[in-house]
């Protein structure tokens, strides 16, 4: 199939390849986009960070929601040793810096992202999934940064979104030691925050979207964008800074309609009581 055919084929057709390295699946107001390198138990290489980056840049407008996955039997095994070579330390930062931008717009794009994890969530995977907003965990799943047993140090955003989740203690000794947290312990200590049975992760990820999906577009981007900020910020200037986004939240015209159709109900209901 020549390239041309294949683009075309893609536009027709909602459930398509991005370069092979993503398979990539829109369900109504749902996009499923799933690493697509089971072979390497979803390494992550150069060309798939990027790949990562274009379909979260190029969401349609439809989508309201991404559940990111793994093909096979794991989310993510983190980088891919076989790319690993010497780096000048310039252009090693400029790679961590690319990878920083591809994360970004997991945690910081359009939508809210749910990341359903299974078996290896390692290193760059554990990465990629500290930059989702919500993640479902199978049993299956194990976390672990072996970065400091192979001479590195995390680079795709860990120390500052890792450490959040689970704190820097936590951190600091799975990368000292080489400890392995269970799907158990990631639950316990925020890795995750739904912990379900093998094979279960999808269908509850897809349950979770549906109700994120319904939701008014902007609580959702402040939920996103504007919550882990305030967090951030000294208690004063996170309390002006919520009172903002309160004020825009509630001037939005999907707000304003919601809250009328939520009253109208409530009123409907009492008369029909009465």
């Amino acid at each position: 199939m020549s390239p041309e055919t294949s683009q075309e084929s893609n536009a027709a057709n909602p459930a398509h390849t991005a370069g092979e390295l993503l398979n990539i699946q829109y369900e109504g107001a749902v996009a499923r986009i799933s690493i697509n390198r089971a072979a390497k138990r979803n390494a992550l290489s150069d060309a798939l960070v990027l790949a990562l980056r274009n379909a979260f840049e190029t969401l349609p407008e439809a989508v309201k929601v991404v559940v990111l996955s793994g093909e096979g039997e794991h989310f993510c095994a983190g980088l891919d040793l076989s790319e690993m070579r010497e780096r000048a330390t310039g252009e090693a930062m400029h790679h961590s810096r690319m990878w920083h931008g591809a994360f970004e717009q997991v945690q910081f794009g359009r939508v809210p992202v749910i990341a359903v994890l299974r078996g290896a969530v390692v290193g760059g995977g554990l990465e990629l999934a500290a930059a989702a907003h919500i993640r479902v965990a199978e049993a299956s799943a194990f976390y672990a940064l072996p970065e400091g047993q192979r001479g590195l140090f995390v680079g795709g955003g860990g120390s500052v979104r890792i450490s959040r989740l689970v704190g820097v203690p936590a951190m600091t000794d799975m990368m000292l030691t080489g400890r392995v947290l269970s799907a158990d312990d990631g639950y316990r200590t925020g890795v995750s925050q739904y912990l379900v049975g093998e094979g279960e992760g999808m269908a509850k990820a897809m349950e979770l979207a549906a109700r994120i999906a319904d939701n008014a577009a902007m609580s959702n981007y402040a939920v996103m964008h504007v919550l882990p900020r305030i967090a951030d910020q000294s208690i004063q200037d996170g309390l002006v800074t919520e009172s903002l986004m309160a004020a825009v939240a509630v001037s939005e015209p999907e707000t304003r309609d919601r809250l009328a159709a939520f009253l109208d109900r409530k009123i409907n209901k009492v008369q029909f009581k009465a």
